[in-house]
Formats: structure tokens, C-alpha cells, sequence
């Protein structure tokens, strides 16, 4: 795909910071960081530094961004900082890596490195962006069947974009990638590293990419686990892809639990099964048996989605409550507290509308869309919920300060790309299309189904872990292969998946 989407006015902001803020790292010393005590289970380090709302403007005004960091456990190994770059976008990288343990305190990687990470701009922390409450709880995720509701969907982006801007201040129209990437190596100026290690799971895998198309000389390693393709310009495209994983993985959940007694519709076409229950949803008369409220379609195919992510955890779930929706069995649900605030967070929408820009021109268009994904691409799984991800940024009034692009990656040492078979949130063809990307990567496949294989496979993780420590990648094209559970985890079985 040829580079239209690269504007002048994006080259300048891409190019110009890039020039000043090297210039800037290498001739004037970083002032020191006030780390101070943070967390509750788990204690971390946190602390903030000063950088620009707009690198276009590096002397301008300035927020304080919120980072974090774990020391080496064995400084006397201490090869470096590995910076943790966490999934979204709106999630807190402090909150995950710092004082979370993402990264386990007996993972090999807490010997030799300092993890750090920090909250993204218009994240948690580091000045998040903020909303009215009123305006986020309109109905927005009913997937538009009339020209009416593509427009009032269309309007109440707006509406929304114009009301976060008025709750946030100037750094709304900074909430983009590329500047969060900019951040980061502020941060790696400000710990006076010359060259950074980094992780990224989902969205992080965006900041990494990006990272090495603008710094592709402070990285020592990389590894892309379960990647977010912004190549896509397409709508159709996108809503095609994720709908696409999203039927490949009912299949393979299907064919888990016909080999797998234990499974709640262990003997049954499970398959069958959800087309009745989507079936009763879209007319209407599919009703939770635990609360008596009735599922809609798009509530049903965002629990079938959100339980593809960590099978080692949720599979044996989704499977009771699919029977508990079919009559056959019960299970516990849980009630949902709307909030009291006034205002509250909508970072992810903030960022990934100034990554992301749909060309879809009519309701007539994004109708034929979604007909042709269900028909061709997901006949039983139907629409992902991720297709919010293109109708969230229709009518979206912030700016596109990053639209979609080819990787320019030049200069980087082998970065490792990870992806699994079957991923809801990271569709293996975005994968094999970020591997392309990026000259000299070395693909590493997860041979089951799951959103970030840190948290679904030993093995893939492993190898991770052995490359960001030796700089030695797995060889190109290894495969792990599925990690399926026999029988219910605990909650200490599994580490959470990056979302």
C-alpha cells in the first residue's frame, strides 16, 4: 500500500521533533528523577517527568507524565532498562508492569533488567482524558441498522470529541501514537539510557512499531507480542479481519470442547448451539435465566469475544454461560454498577480516532460492510465487537495527527514478532502483515488461540524472554504449540492477557 495517507503536515510533525528531541538527548544532560514509593499489593517506583503537549512545539506547554520502574533484582547482572509498553490504547502501563506484576518477580527478565513503563498521554496519571458521563452513556454500541442511527451515531462522536476537548484541555489533540512514542524516549533521555529493551503487548506493539520507525538506533531489542496492524486504511477491511478471527476462533473453542469432557457442552454441536442463542438474541427473546434481562446481540458476541482471550481462564466460563443462556446448566452473572461520576475516562477512543481514520462516505456504504462480513467472512460468529473501532471514529471532530501508514523501519536490530493462531484482538493476518513490515524480523507462532501469548504459552514466552536476555531470537518461523486446559484453572494458573 502506497504511503497517501503520509500528508506534508504529518511529515513535519513526524520529522521536525524527531531532529530537535535527538538534538536535544544528546548535548544537554537529563535532570535527575524523584523516584517515590508506589502500589499496594505490589511496590513499585513511581515518578513524573515534564514533556511538551505538542513535540511540534518542544518549548511550549508542557504536562507532567507519569512513569514507573522496577529495579533489577541482581544489579550486578543488570544489563538494562526494559520498557513495557502496555495494550488499549487507555490502559496504564503502571497500573500493569510496575505496580502489577505482568512480568512475574521470578521471570529471568526481573534479574537482568529495570522494567519501566509509564501511563500513555491522556492516560490515567499522565493527564487523562476526560468526558462527560452523560455523554459516554448514550447508546453507542448497537450496531446502526437505519440511516438515522449511522447519523445519531455519527453526531454523538462529535459531540463526544467536542466535550472531551472541553474536559481535557490542548492535550486532547496530542493523544496520538507517534507523540506517545516521543514520551518514551524522553523517558529513556531522562533515565540517561543510550539504548532501551522493550515489550509490547496489543496496542503496545503500535508504540513499539513506531518506536523503531523514529528511534531505530536507541533499541537494543523488541519483541511484538500479538500486533496491531495501522497499516489497514480500509473499513471494510478491518470489520472483515477481526469478524473473520472472531468465527475462527468459535471453531476452534468448538473443536476444544468436544475433546474435552469437562466442557459445559461437551457432547453437543456447540457451534449449533451459539446460532440459536444469536438467533434468540436478535429477535429479542434470549433472556439471561440469572437476572431476567434480555441479551442483545452485540452483548452476546462481546462475552463470546472477551472469553477468546485467555482460554486457560475463560474457556471452561464461556461454556457455562452459554449453557446457562441454552437452558442446560447455571452460572453466577454479574451486576454491573453504572457510575456516579460526572465525567470520566475515554482515552481509548481519544487515541485510537487520532490513529485511525474510515473513509466511509454513507450509511448505504457501512451497511453493505457489515452484510458482507456476516455473510462471507463470520456466517456464525457475526459481527466483532471491535467493529466500535471504525464506528466509534465516524463523525470523530479531534484531529488524525497519525493515520494509518506503511512501517518505515530501517537500522533495528531482529525484532521478534509473536502471534497465535486464533486472536480476536490481533488477527494473525495483522501479524504475518506487520512481519512484512519490518526487514529482518523473525516471526514466532503460538499455535492456539488467545490475545498475547506472555499470558497463553510457557513456551513462546520463553522464548521472549531467553531473546530480550541474549539478543539470540528463536529461529524464523518457530512454532509452540497449543496450551489447552483439561480442567477449571485457579486463578493463580494463568497470567492475565494485555487487553
Amino acid at each position: 500500500m502506497k504511503n497517501r495517507f503520509l500528508s506534508s503536515a504529518f511529515a513535519a510533525v513526524v520529522a521536525l521533533p524527531f531532529l530537535a528531541h535527538v538534538a536535544g538527548a544528546t548535548e544537554a544532560s537529563p535532570a535527575p528523577i524523584t523516584w517515590t514509593e508506589c502500589g499496594t499489593e505490589f511496590k513499585g517506583e513511581c515518578a513524573a517527568i515534564e514533556v511538551p503537549i505538542d513535540w511540534a512545539k518542544p518549548g511550549g506547554e508542557k504536562f507532567k507524565l507519569a512513569i514507573g520502574r522496577l529495579p533489577a533484582l541482581d544489579q550486578k547482572k543488570r544489563i538494562g532498562v526494559l520498557f513495557a509498553g502496555a495494550g488499549g490504547p487507555g490502559l496504564s502501563g503502571i497500573d500493569r508492569y510496575i505496580t502489577g506484576r505482568r512480568i512475574a518477580d521470578d521471570s529471568p527478565l526481573r534479574q537482568y533488567f529495570d522494567i519501566v513503563s509509564f501511563d500513555p498521554r491522556g492516560v490515567s496519571r499522565s493527564h487523562e482524558v476526560r468526558c462527560s458521563s452523560e455523554l459516554l452513556d448514550k447508546p453507542r454500541w448497537e450496531v446502526p441498522k437505519t440511516e438515522a442511527q449511522f447519523q445519531a451515531l455519527k453526531n454523538l462522536n462529535a459531540a463526544i470529541a467536542a466535550d472531551c476537548r472541553k474536559h481535557t484541555g490542548p492535550l486532547f489533540d496530542h493523544v496520538d501514537t507517534a507523540s506517545a512514542v516521543r514520551d518514551i524516549d524522553a523517558v529513556r533521555t531522562a533515565l540517561g539510557e543510550k539504548q532501551i529493551s522493550f515489550y509490547g503487548s496489543s496496542y503496545g506493539t503500535m508504540l513499539g512499531q513506531q518506536y523503531a520507525e523514529l528511534f531505530p538506533r536507541q533499541i537494543r531489542a523488541s519483541v511484538l507480542d500479538s500486533n496491531v496492524d495501522h497499516s489497514i486504511s480500509s473499513a471494510y477491511e478491518y470489520l472483515r479481519t477481526t469478524a473473520e478471527e472472531l468465527e475462527r476462533s468459535l471453531g476452534e473453542f468448538a473443536g476444544w470442547c468436544a475433546r474435552t469432557a469437562a466442557c459445559a457442552l461437551n457432547g453437543r454441536d456447540v457451534v449449533a448451539v451459539w446460532d440459536g442463542l444469536h438467533s434468540r438474541a436478535v429477535a429479542g427473546t434470549l433472556v439471561d435465566p440469572d437476572s431476567g434481562s434480555v441479551v442483545r446481540p452485540e452483548s452476546l458476541r462481546g462475552n463470546l469475544d472477551a472469553w477468546m482471550y485467555t482460554p486457560s481462564r475463560d474457556w471452561f466460563t464461556l461454556a457455562a454461560y452459554l449453557a446457562k443462556l441454552d437452558g442446560t446448566k447455571g452460572a453466577q452473572s454479574a451486576a454491573v454498577t453504572a457510575p456516579a461520576e460526572q465525567t470520566r475516562q475515554n482515552s481509548h477512543q481519544a487515541i485510537w480516532c487520532s490513529d485511525f481514520r474510515w473513509n466511509v462516505s454513507s450509511f448505504a456504504e457501512f451497511d453493505a460492510h457489515v452484510k458482507r462480513v456476516e455473510r462471507e467472512a463470520a456466517p456464525h460468529a457475526k459481527l466483532s465487537p471491535f467493529w466500535t473501532d471504525v464506528g466509534w471514529c465516524l463523525g470523530w471532530t479531534g484531529p488524525v495527527n497519525n493515520p494509518q501508514h506503511q512501517l518505515k523501519i530501517k537500522h533495528v536490530p531482529p525484532v521478534l514478532v509473536t502471534t497465535s493462531r486464533f486472536d480476536v484482538a490481533a488477527p494473525l493476518s495483522w501479524n504475518l502483515a506487520v512481519h512484512r513490515q519490518i526487514p529482518g524480523s523473525v516471526l514466532l507462532h503460538y499455535d492456539g488461540a488467545g490475545h498475547g501469548q506472555r499470558a497463553n504459552s510457557k513456551c513462546a514466552w520463553k522464548h521472549m524472554t531467553d531473546y530480550l536476555i541474549t539478543l539470540s531470537p528463536p529461529p524464523p518461523n518457530t512454532h509452540c504449540p497449543a496450551e489447552y486446559p483439561t480442567a477449571p484453572a485457579r486463578v493463580s494458573d494463568f497470567a492475565e492477557a494485555e487487553r
